[in-house]
């Protein structure tokens, strides 16, 4: 009888890397662009912020906004050269503040990403119900949500270049029915008395009239995401030159476009009539219409109905870059064995898809307590989840900024404008920010007082959270 030597079987090992140079700036600018939702924020937004803010000065709170997000940029770049970026926050926090901070902060990244995604399901479900109502059928509006949760699952467990592509044709459109219309409407000499006024809106006395808290937490809305380029340094062309380049273009372009198109819109209905027009278009039901009938008015009957579909592909794309967004903050998370290492596992294309499978999960959940009570997506579901990521995420930015500068001092390391003074300056002007939030908090959200409570104390909660189911020694994250 003969012995044959066994031979071992070789054990598979799941690939957790992702597709690297797979995106350059434009694509990564696209993910950026998409999820701030361009025409959402000002369809859905702008009206609220005349409104309820400071009235025509809203086109200089999105421009002050711009200035504090650049301040903040400027550290945020700086960390992004000497610290491995996969996971922005988490890596960034936990580089400067330890292991336990810096899991805290990724918690806390999850809480506003998350939520903002499920806010915009809300709005989304509305939004495709209104659209199937003109035309005579009636539609739930968790049905499309659900429809379409099943969908980004598709396309996010895909390869990143085609999320790329679908999200560049669908920015592209929104941004240029916007932007053709601003240009309209400045080459036309403005609104009703035939002139542009550019005190009304960017002087200071007119940027801190009426409730400027108000308006500085719709703009620090309009900017939600932009400190996403580092997610996709493991995914980036050239990282080190290519989420810089992204950072400050994206909040450049960001900036300024919604500063003009807004300033455009105040002067389509003077500077004088905005708020009274802001405040019929509120009071009918559908604030939307503040936008469209400006959009009819220059561009012809066409842009309104083209701009409604275009609102639900707006915050398809924002849904689906968030979804994005996210599963790289898991796969981080995965990879750092701060959660399941499962999560950092990779299919074919090298996307995140078994942490894709657990956003997509989550935010079921997240939508489905709305659905079976159902509330009223917009003033519920978008109004209180909003609320709560701009919260969250503020939150994360003063984290951020706090641990530049403690990571410069201890390593001696860095320009001290990039790495010191700058960080120092944002973190002070984004406490500034947070306390407006939190005093306006009512608000912004639409609710009463105790679901203002319930929602803030999210935040700290998903911090602690975090920082004790961190199990590791609270070591500093490693460079790069």
């Amino acid at each position: 009888m003969s012995l044959q030597q066994s031979t071992p079987v070789p054990t598979s090992t799941a690939s957790t890397d992702l597709r690297k140079g797979a995106v350059g700036v434009f694509g990564i600018l696209f993910f950026v662009l998409s999820a701030q939702a361009p025409l959402t924020g000002i369809a859905g937004a702008l009206p609220l912020t005349i409104l309820l803010g400071n009235g025509p000065g809203a086109p200089g709170a999105y421009l002050l906004i711009g200035i504090i997000i650049v301040i903040f940029a400027i550290g945020f770049i700086a960390m992004s050269r000497r610290v491995d970026g996969k996971g922005a926050f988490y890596a960034y926090v936990g580089a400067g503040l330890g292991r336990r901070v810096g899991t805290g902060s990724a918690w806390l990244a999850l809480v506003a990403y998350g939520t903002v995604q499920a806010a915009m399901y809300g709005l989304y479900g509305a939004s495709v119900s209104a659209l199937f109502g003109a035309i005579g059928v009636s539609l739930a509006w968790w049905v499309p949500v659900v429809i379409t949760i099943v969908l980004v699952q598709v396309l996010g467990s895909l390869n990143i270049e085609l999320g790329a592509k679908v999200l560049a044709v669908l920015v592209g459109l929104e941004v240029a029915i916007l932007l053709v219309f601003a240009l309209g409407a400045l080459f036309s000499g403005g609104g009703p008395d035939g002139s542009i006024d550019f005190a009304a809106s960017f002087s200071p006395t007119a940027i801190m009239a009426g409730a400027p808290g108000v308006a500085l937490m719709f703009a620090v809305a309009s900017m939600f995401g932009f400190e996403s380029t580092a997610i996709y340094s493991g995914e980036a062309k050239d990282p080190q030159r290519t989420v810089p380049r992204a950072t400050y273009l994206s909040v450049g372009v960001i900036a300024v476009f919604f500063s003009f198109v807004s300033w455009m819109f105040i002067s389509y209905y003077g500077a004088d009539n905005a708020v009274a027009a802001a405040e019929a278009a509120v009071v009918s039901g559908d604030s939307t219409q503040f936008v469209f009938q400006a959009l009819d008015g220059i561009l012809g009957g066409w842009s309104g109905v083209v701009a409604s579909i275009l609102l639900v592909t707006s915050l398809f794309a924002g849904i689906l870059a968030f979804h994005n967004g996210i599963n790289r903050y898991l796969h981080a998370l995965g990879s750092q064995k701060s959660l399941p290492q499962r999560l950092s596992h990779t299919n074919r294309h090298q996307a995140p898809h078994a942490a894709a499978w657990v956003q997509s999960i989550t935010a079921l959940l997240l939508i489905a307590p709305f659905a079976i009570l159902g509330l009223d997506p917009v003033l519920t579901l978008f109004s209180w989840f909003s609320g709560l990521a701009v919260a969250a995420l503020v939150t994360l930015y003063v984290l951020c900024s706090i641990a530049v500068v403690v990571y410069s001092v201890r390593t001696g390391s860095g320009d001290p404008w990039q790495t010191r003074v700058a960080p120092t300056v944002a973190a002070l002007l984004l406490i500034g920010v947070l306390v407006l939030i939190v005093t306006n908090f009512t608000s912004l959200i639409g609710g009463e007082v105790l679901t203002a409570i319930i929602l803030l104390a999210f935040v700290p909660l998903a911090f602690l959270i975090g920082a004790v189911a961190e199990r590791r020694p609270d070591q500093l994250l490693p460079r790069e």
